[in-house]
């Protein structure tokens, strides 16, 4: 027997269409009211079509040191998935590295603001 899960996403708008709150559950939890997040990325790849269709959304309470670090901990899930789907782990260290990278600089540039 096929068993199905659903996950829901709802997104509060403003008048602007800007997103102020993202919540989500799915169907499979154990929690039985949605979960608040201040960011979302969501990938799906059209073989068809060979195109990543993606939706990325914030609201706009996330402070750029958030996003800063909910990019750093995506690019290392997405190392840990190439890593486990793939041969080709040093690939998976170059993303991580790259994303360590990143951080630094964005740690960085927020030093260097305060000096200012």
């Amino acid at each position: 027997m096929t068993k199905t899960s659903t996950i829901q996403i709802q997104v509060a708008l403003d008048e602007n269409k800007v997103p102020e709150k993202i919540e989500w559950t799915a169907s499979d939890t154990t929690a039985d009211r949605m979960n608040k997040a201040k960011a979302m990325m969501v990938a799906f790849w059209d073989a068809a079509e060979a195109t990543a269709l993606r939706i990325d959304l914030w609201t706009k309470d996330m402070m750029m040191d958030e996003m800063a670090d909910f990019f750093f901990q995506t690019m290392m899930t997405m190392a840990d998935t190439w890593d486990r789907a793939t041969p080709h782990k040093d690939q998976s260290e170059d993303l991580r590295n790259f994303a360590k990278d990143f951080l630094k600089k964005f740690d960085d540039k927020l030093k260097e603001g305060e000096k200012k």
